[in-house]
């Protein structure tokens, strides 16, 4: 079987199965069709007003600033286990990519994303 033809079969099996999925949920969930259930939901607490709100830029920055950590944790776990076979490469690499990482931080304290105000 060449390369192409089994890349054609995964495909093909990864969409059935996704389609089937979809359909299976799609005929086994339960359906009720009433106005209530267009309704806007927080917290079991009717909404007064408009439910669209606007938050400040903070908070934002702050989920940011935790995805940057996070994805620098995700990658120096794998670095850290080959490290020793990779010699000097790994650790040029790895401190390139820690000083991009503190330059964010500086940054971001910088302008202030870190007070919480």
């Amino acid at each position: 079987m060449s390369n192409l033809l089994l890349l054609l079969v995964v495909l093909l099996t990864a969409v059935a199965l996704v389609c089937a999925g979809w359909g299976f949920g799609v005929w086994l969930s339960p359906r009720s069709y009433n106005p209530l259930k267009e309704e806007t939901y927080e917290c079991g607490v009717p909404t007064r007003g408009r439910s669209w709100m606007q938050f400040r830029a903070g908070y934002y920055l702050f989920a940011l600033l935790f995805l940057m950590f996070d994805v620098e944790a995700v990658f120096l776990f794998p670095w850290a286990v080959i490290a020793n076979e990779m010699g000097m490469a790994a650790l040029y690499t790895v401190l390139f990519f820690l000083v991009v990482l503190t330059l964010g931080l500086a940054y971001a304290w910088k302008k202030g994303a870190l007070e919480w105000k």
